[in-house]
């Protein structure tokens, strides 16, 4: 098995950084494609950003372009997700998640059946 476990969420103002790690740990070497979601009150899970093994791939969503980045050190089994520019509208749970078998950027980002691991969550609040 393996655990993901989200780390750097809190309480920031609109236009602030904020830095996210997911550390994995178990079964690591059985992960592939790493990303993050998140989930804001009363509204789906939604996709982030998605990184393939190689960190070659990546895929973002509309709304993050351009202010979020996605990046992966494999030597510590860790994914981060650099925020930048926040806005109010970025209030969520931002969800950590991993596949257990390769597959591209696009695909985990826009089938979330795809995905074999989620970590529990950190809360990420931008205040206006």
């Amino acid at each position: 098995q393996v655990q993901l476990v989200e780390s750097g969420g809190g309480l920031v103002q609109a236009g602030d950084s904020l830095r996210l790690s997911c550390a994995a740990s178990g079964r690591t070497g059985s992960t592939y494609n790493k990303g993050w979601f998140r989930q804001a009150p009363g509204k789906e899970r939604e996709v982030v950003a998605t990184i393939t093994l190689t960190g070659a791939n990546t895929y973002y969503a509309d709304s993050v372009k351009g202010r979020f980045t996605i990046s992966r050190d494999n030597a510590k089994n860790t994914v981060y997700l650099q925020m930048n520019s926040l806005k109010p509208e970025d209030t969520a749970v931002y969800y950590c998640a991993a596949t257990a078998t390769p597959t591209t950027a696009q695909s985990m980002a826009l089938d979330p059946g795809r995905i074999d691991y989620w970590g529990k969550g950190t809360l990420v609040t931008v205040s206006s």
